[in-house]
């Protein structure tokens, strides 16, 4: 790949476990699963190196307190090919916890990937052997948070001081589990943020075996920042993650930070393997539509916002009967009308019933039809919502 051209590609680019849950019969979320098996990793080898296909070519980054098991389900209603990730596990959560309310998940979400926190090479090796058991389709170790509570547990972003601290825990959990173990990482930490030091980092944990490397292209602050400004404090360096993937062509390399649109995305995928986004597909959900068509070829149209609310009510409803709030599930789809017509009328509506003690997937619907109204009166006709509100159901089937 010539530097001319990535050079290019950087100026555009700007819980719980419920109860089980069966996709009905043709329903989108049945696609879902069916695409997700024929999706399923397989191994080849390289050099020895276990090394997963499918690629990393589109992911959603780990997010705490946002990429539950609820928003994984929403997102996969988006995308059949974007790779999921849960929010942050500790090892010491998943080996003293509820492991079922920690791990459990749908197949659907597949492919998944487990991020774990940690420091203690013994400890990241048996919680990702408990994990391995629920399916997971990848281990992925955080390098990357700042936090001052992960920094004083002594593992995410400081363990970039420590490359070989985190090689002793990559050929750890890989001599215990059958999965591509992975690393989420900055490019750099406080004074260390040199490209020798993140080359250094690099180099020595692919020598224990890890063959993926997900780099935000930013260096955190360990002292003097909060995490909410070190994701836009100091600047994001695309050119240095580009560098890195041409002189690793072995490795894979996923770049993320600051990434908000598709349009970026295939710009970054001129030069590395993959992107992760995180906040934008977030905030800004409906962009996941776009991914199976754009950046993965797939033919056939995008699932309209309709389709996938629709798709949705009854997933909320069997985890509603499983005891689950209904605010604790709708808070991942706030976004999804963002800058269409009603939007506001969307977000008001659930943001003020959902939080209700009896509020039940009705609330969806109705908001899925405030909105289509005030979409339709801005257009000057009456809205049609036949079949806009299908039954709700009170059983596990879902889609």
């Amino acid at each position: 790949m010539q530097p001319s051209t990535c050079g290019d590609a950087a100026a555009r680019a700007d819980g719980r476990g419920g109860a089980e849950v069966v996709a009905a019969p043709g329903s989108r979320l049945a696609a879902c699963v069916a695409a997700t098996r024929a999706l399923q990793p397989t191994w080849k080898q390289s050099e020895g190196m276990r090394v997963l296909s499918p690629s990393h070519r589109f992911c959603v980054a780990p997010m705490m307190h946002w990429t539950d098991r609820h928003c994984r389900t929403f997102h996969r209603l988006l995308s059949r090919r974007a790779r999921l990730y849960t929010e942050m596990i500790t090892a010491q959560a998943i080996l003293h916890g509820d492991r079922k309310a920690l791990l459990a998940f749908g197949p659907h979400e597949r492919p998944l990937a487990l991020q774990l926190g940690g420091a203690v090479p013994a400890s990241l090796a048996e919680a990702a052997a408990i994990a391995a058991d629920y399916g997971y389709d990848e281990i992925n170790l955080n390098v990357g948070c700042p936090s001052e509570r992960v920094q004083e547990g002594g593992f995410g972003a400081c363990l970039m001081a420590e490359p070989r601290l985190v090689a002793r825990a990559i050929a750890a959990i890989s001599a215990r589990v059958a999965l591509p173990v992975t690393v989420k990482c900055r490019i750099g930490i406080d004074d260390q943020d040199s490209e020798a030091d993140l080359q250094r980092f690099v180099e020595t944990v692919a020598d224990a075996g890890c063959r993926t490397f997900i780099v935000h292209a930013r260096k955190a602050w360990l002292e003097g920042l909060s995490p909410k400004e070190n994701r836009s404090l100091p600047p994001l360096d695309y050119g240095r993650v580009y560098r890195l993937k041409r002189a690793h062509p072995e490795l894979v390399i996923v770049i993320n930070g600051g990434i908000a649109s598709l349009a970026a995305a295939a710009a970054h995928l001129e030069c590395v393997d993959g992107v992760a986004l995180g906040r934008a597909a977030y905030q800004n959900p409906y962009l996941l539509a776009g991914v199976d068509g754009r950046l993965f070829g797939e033919g056939g149209p995008a699932p309209t916002r309709r389709a996938v609310l629709e798709a949705l009510v009854p997933y909320i409803a069997s985890e509603l009967q499983a005891g689950v709030r209904l605010s604790g599930m709708v808070r991942h789809i706030l976004g999804l009308y963002g800058g269409e017509p009603g939007a506001r009328a969307f977000r008001r509506l659930l943001s003020e019933r959902a939080p209700h003690r009896n509020a039940g997937a009705e609330v969806v619907l109705a908001a899925l039809q405030a909105v289509e109204g005030a979409a339709a009166a801005g257009r000057g006709v009456r809205p049609d919502l036949s079949g806009a509100a299908p039954p709700i159901a009170t059983s596990a089937p879902l889609g």
